[in-house]
């Protein structure tokens, strides 16, 4: 972690990011991405002391968690970073997961965006009172609140349900690691359409794009962000032409990092660190 984050930031990278899996199912066919996660907020607590400047996200934090508690995690977060935290926000999709939090999976799109709210009002309000469908608080302070701003908040999601959503309620939206990246403009095209009809400037969001990238020859037709060094450059540059406003390239897909010795695992995402950096 230390040596990546630190690399990063000299490279001029912008952000640094994280994910979340709570529990990997025994014989579960998500592949090996998933089997071994750190927890992505205590990570970035660690990144923000040893950084200055880089910001730090999460791609995503789950809403099967309890929002009063994780606001309290994120507000925290945002203050000791001299507020450089994105959070990112899903519903889940793991039934185990949500099994062992103790929630119901049922109307998980009106639990985010309650969820949502909570957050909001958390970070805002002198007095948090809330009584919805799924959480309830009583008359009470949540201080500190995030300094110098509450984080922004980014929304999953690839239904056309949740990039309604995200422009209805989000600071922007992030694609998933499965997003077939050849039909990203017309996702951030109805994200910005439900933003402009709930009344909310489109230009103000961000796009950010969980980027799958693998170098390496690929035969036949090729997958965006897969390929060699110039073409995954072409790509980030397509990539901004559809939309995109950020893009992170997410090493956890690669075999020659994800399954390989650590050691030679390090090497490999040194290298292409120094090859994708924004000044290359």
């Amino acid at each position: 972690m230390r040596a990546v984050a630190t690399r990063a930031e000299r490279l001029g990278y912008h952000e640094l990011w994280t994910f979340q899996r709570m529990l990997y199912p025994v014989g579960h066919p998500m592949g090996p991405t998933y089997r071994s996660v750190h927890d992505p907020l205590i990570t970035l607590a660690y990144l923000a002391g040893i950084t200055e400047r880089i910001r730090l996200g999460v791609a995503v934090v789950n809403a099967f968690l309890q929002p009063v508690p994780l606001a309290k995690q994120l507000a925290t977060l945002q203050t000791v970073s001299r507020g450089r935290l994105t959070a990112g926000l899903g519903l889940g999709w793991v039934p185990e997961e949500f099994e062992a939090a103790g929630v119901d999976p049922a109307r998980r799109g009106r639990r985010g965006e309650e969820f949502v709210e909570v957050l909001r009002m958390m970070w805002g309000a002198e007095v948090v009172e809330h009584r919805g469908e799924f959480y309830r608080i009583s008359p009470s302070h949540a201080d500190p609140k995030p300094s110098p701003a509450p984080p922004p908040i980014l929304l999953g999601g690839t239904a056309e349900v949740a990039l309604r959503r995200a422009g209805r309620l989000a600071d922007g939206w992030v694609s998933s690691s499965r997003e077939d990246l050849s039909g990203i403009a017309a996702r951030i095209a109805l994200v910005k359409s439900a933003a402009e009809e709930a009344g909310r400037d489109p230009g103000a969001l961000r796009f950010v794009c969980r980027g799958v990238t693998r170098v390496r020859p690929e035969p036949g037709e090729r997958r965006r962000l897969t390929g060699t060094l110039e073409e995954i450059r072409d790509d980030v540059a397509w990539l901004a032409e559809q939309g995109v406003t950020d893009l992170f390239h997410d090493l956890n897909f690669d075999p020659h990092v994800v399954t390989a010795d650590p050691a030679e695992a390090l090497r490999h995402a040194e290298e292409l660190l120094e090859a994708l950096a924004p000044s290359a």
